[in-house]
């Protein structure tokens, strides 16, 4: 049976609220859809099932990071700006990964969890569409798990880049709603079926 590794990417609070200095205007827009992802999955593990996991991924940079040569500095690792958002805290024994690229591979040890806890398929949710959230995929892909995008769980800063990314994404991982993937879930079937197939991509 297939067994999925929901990837929560940096909805940490220096990409969402007013004063972040990376905003992520339609990472705002994201919250209440992954807040009900986030109850969905929660329910399924206090019922002893596990194959569906919340995996926390934290932007947590060093004072002198590379990054800051070409980005405001942010997310500063044990600053406030690098915690998780309120709304969608970790909760209980949900995996936190640190990161310090655009990719939540990128030396990280998510590639071993996943490897560990037996989740074949990474599902990609966060920020940025066409930046971290790609990154991590294209990653994925490359390590060979099979990949889904939720469309409406993932935002960039403005609608033209969102959009952007997720046609990139079209290309080489199955793009769907969150409804689609918790209902096909609770159907007994496997959310990643079809990920070939035209009608499943973005134009």
């Amino acid at each position: 049976m297939p067994r999925y590794g929901i990837v929560v990417i940096d909805m940490l609070n220096d990409f969402i609220g007013e004063k972040a200095p990376l905003r992520c205007p339609g990472g705002e827009e994201i919250v209440p859809n992954l807040q009900k992802l986030f109850k969905w999955v929660r329910e399924r593990n206090a019922q002893g099932k596990d194959d569906v996991q919340l995996i926390h991924i934290q932007e947590a940079h060093r004072k002198n990071d590379a990054d800051f040569r070409v980005r405001p500095v942010h997310a500063v690792k044990g600053t406030w700006g690098s915690d998780f958002i309120k709304e969608l805290y970790p909760e209980g024994e949900e995996y936190t990964i640190p990161k310090r690229r655009h990719s939540s591979f990128w030396h990280t040890d998510l590639d071993l969890y996943l490897r560990e806890e037996n989740l074949d398929t990474v599902v990609v949710t966060g920020v940025w569409t066409n930046v971290c959230v790609r990154s991590t995929a294209a990653d994925a892909l490359a390590l060979a798990y099979r990949v889904i995008t939720l469309s409406d769980g993932v935002h960039s800063k403005n609608q033209a880049q969102h959009e952007h990314g997720l046609v990139d994404l079209s290309i080489f991982t199955k793009v769907m709603t969150i409804d689609e993937f918790t209902s096909a879930i609770d159907a007994g079937k496997d959310a990643w079926a079809g990920a070939g197939d035209q009608e499943n991509k973005v134009e």
